[in-house]
């Protein structure tokens, strides 16, 4: 994946992603976009299982996409030079949500797809704070305009009024809504720029489309809303702000002047364009490339990479140039029979085959055996990847996802990519004594794989627990394990990954670890002050604070008190659930010239954290999830009085077209088996999305329960 040889001008690359909530026609556009720009002869269809970026079977059978898929498509500029587009295609449901967290972070650019019928929907705002965070420019694509309920003016206000510091400026209207038939049937579009309709040919799949004038009718509502897109844009570009003051006083305003300021005010991401049309229908794909080429950024459009030196931790830079000292991250591992392919981005410099690599991060070197570019499940092997690139690389034995890569002479650290945390799991065990060390090469593969999976081996019981973002993640890792790794399991039934932290501070508790044995015995003791803190996201759940005079102990040993108690935290409190949000102060400290070690001292520091929990009282966190449910309006009634025995906060209603929407928040244990409760509750005509809010303190009655008091 990447550009050609031939093509080496970073400013005719385009990295962008395709991201939506489930079944906006993600997966239908980037099919029409390998069709259009002619990487493809043969478009596939979701309904069918024959796409292109839905290659895995669990995807095909299920008509979802699973799992980010990368592919290369060739586009043009508006001056006909060639434009190199590499697309990474992600999933919508929400428990596939690291894949789009991934995807973005090493994105330039993205085009946010949304249903003209339902709007902004619950994964759209977790897809555009994703983007958000990373400073990623957006394109918007309000799709489906040819199905019945399709309203462009709602979805538009709707962008504007839900999304986070969303600034959207329409580009383009459509010439009616709906399906053929209907009275206000869906034809073309009007571009606001160029202030002609376009009429698509699906004769030939979309492939022409004639320019026409627009027709006398909807002349009024074109210019109310070319007004509207040169009011917004002449907002965030003081440049355009000057020519279109000077056109209102008679200078002609070129088409040339709104493209530059759009891509202007795109690039520092201030504004969205927005565009329309139908993919299934074949209307308005070639638009979006056209957009996609004149509005996202090249890599050359984005600022310099920034990181630390791994041993300094000074701050440093790479600019997007083949000339600067190499660095990538890898943000992506599949695991198939042949081993890892590690999928890297190339900020700069160039990597080649053959060469040994850097990572920083884990102060190893890796062998770089060959490099690929990726088209969805199809690998073209290269020579060398360089700036811009996206490429598989296999021979990587210890990095992982969000790991550096980079030049040994000139190292650097970029910044890793956060994950939430898993909120579910379930026991697994497989069906045959024979297969029990297969299992756990399986589960090391799959958790290199995908950073949301998670799996340990409970060590008094011998069972092992699989932990994920939702029933559906561990049903679809568990088929894996069944279809690619050939291996046959039993899994309990799903619970809820629950948390535990304290209630109070306490002071001055000690630990001890004293054994004596003949010889050389264990000697230490160990006091701290133990108080709840809540910590960032991404940040270890144990703050520790050394306090501890000078002297009092050797400074060796310090390390091994913290390990202990990060050790114990992890082990988990009175419910065996970890510990989370605590600050830790070591405040003393024993120690004995013989007997003194590091193993004492974990013991020691061990014992304190437990103690001091078991003083300062535990409070159980239960995983709260954001909950949209979508239902006709016959229901609601049903719907929310369920919900509140549930133990759901309804926060608010609202109308999407004919439909009611209800938002709120609902603790995860209430909500195992909700999709066949809201099916019959609503005669199979409501839907819900669910995903990882928080973790908030769970009624005391449930911590009495689970620790079986």
């Amino acid at each position: 994946m990447g550009s050609e040889p031939d093509q080496t001008d970073l400013r005719r690359i385009r990295n962008i992603g395709i991201i939506a909530h489930i079944d906006a026609g993600k997966t239908t556009t980037t099919e029409r976009i390998l069709y259009y720009t002619g990487e493809i002869h043969r478009m596939g269809d979701v309904d069918k299982g024959n796409t292109t970026t839905d290659y895995l079977e669990e995807e095909r059978e299920r008509g979802i996409t699973i799992v980010a898929a990368a592919i290369t498509c060739r586009w043009h500029d508006a001056d006909g030079g060639p434009i190199t587009v590499n697309i990474i295609d992600t999933p919508g449901h929400v428990d596939f949500t690291a894949e789009v967290e991934r995807s973005l972070r090493v994105l330039d650019g993205a085009v946010v797809i949304f249903s003209a019928v339902e709007g902004v929907e619950a994964q759209s705002e977790t897809v555009w704070r994703q983007a958000a965070k990373y400073h990623i420019p957006r394109l918007c694509f309000v799709n489906k305009m040819d199905r019945i309920g399709a309203e462009f003016e709602r979805v538009y206000a709707e962008i504007e009024e839900r999304l986070l510091d969303s600034r959207p400026i329409p580009i383009q209207i459509p010439i009616g809504s709906g399906p053929e038939g209907t009275m206000g049937e869906f034809q073309g579009l009007i571009d606001l720029i160029a202030m002609k309709a376009l009429h698509f040919t699906t004769e030939d799949l979309g492939s022409t489309f004639t320019v026409d004038e627009i027709p006398e009718p909807l002349r009024l509502e074109a210019d109310a809303w070319r007004e509207t897109m040169l009011n917004n844009l002449s907002a965030f570009d003081e440049e355009f702000a000057e020519q279109y003051m000077a056109h209102l006083d008679g200078v002609e305003l070129t088409e040339a002047m709104i493209h530059a300021a759009l891509r202007r005010a795109t690039l520092t991401g201030r504004v969205q364009p927005v565009l329309c049309g139908s993919s299934f229908k074949y209307v308005g794909v070639q638009r979006l490339l056209d957009a996609v080429s004149a509005y996202l950024p090249s890599p050359l459009d984005r600022p310099p990479v920034v990181g630390i030196h791994p041993k300094k931790g000074t701050d440093l830079a790479r600019k997007p140039s083949p000339d600067e000292p190499f660095c990538g991250l890898v943000f992506k591992i599949t695991s198939d029979a042949h081993g890892d392919l590690s999928f890297l981005r190339i900020y700069s410099g160039e990597l080649k085959a053959g060469t040994r690599a850097f990572n920083p991060g884990k102060d190893k070197k890796e062998n770089c055996s060959r490099l690929y570019h990726i088209r969805a499940d199809d690998r073209e092997q290269i020579a060398v990847g360089t700036t811009g690139d996206i490429v598989g690389i296999v021979g990587l034995k210890d990095s992982v996802t969000g790991d550096t890569l980079c030049d040994a002479s000139h190292p650097i650290l970029l910044e890793r990519i956060e994950f939430p945390e898993t909120v579910i799991s379930m026991s697994i065990e497989p069906v045959s004594g024979a297969d029990k060390g297969k299992l756990s090469d399986t589960l090391n593969a799959l958790s290199r794989e995908d950073p949301t999976f998670t799996y340990k081996v409970n060590e008094d019981t011998g069972q092992t627990l699989i932990s994920g973002m939702g029933e559906l993640h561990l049903e679809i890792l568990k088929n894996r394990m069944t279809r690619d790794f050939k291996l046959k399991v039993h899994v309990g039934r799903p619970r809820v990954s629950y948390r535990e932290t304290i209630k109070k501070a306490v002071k001055r508790v000690e630990g001890t670890c004293i054994r004596q044995t003949g010889g050389s015995g264990l000697y230490a003791k160990v006091t701290i002050d133990l108080e709840p803190e809540t910590q960032a996201k991404g940040a270890p759940v144990l703050h520790f604070v050394n306090k501890m005079k000078g002297g009092t102990i050797p400074a060796e040993f310090v390390p091994a008190i913290e390990a202990g108690l990060r050790e114990e935290a992890k082990s988990g409190g009175r419910t065996g659930y970890p510990l989370v949000d605590l600050k830790v102060t070591l405040v003393d400290a024993a120690y004995h010239d013989v007997d003194s070690n590091d193993l004492a001292y974990r013991f020691a520091a061990s014992d304190a954290l437990r103690k001091a929990v078991e003083e300062a009282g535990a409070v159980l966190l239960e995983p709260i999830m954001r909950l949209e449910v979508v239902t006709p309006e016959d229901y609601l009634g049903n719907i929310t009085a369920d919900l509140s025995s549930r133990r759901a906060l309804i926060e608010r209603t609202s109308t999407r077209g004919k439909l009611m929407v209800i938002d709120g928040r609902a603790p995860l244990e209430k909500m195992f088996g909700y999709s066949t409760a809201v099916r019959s509750l609503s005669q199979g005509r409501a839907s819900y999305t669910m995903e990882p809010l928080e973790y908030a303190a769970a009624p005391d009655s449930m911590l009495e329960a689970i620790a079986g008091l």
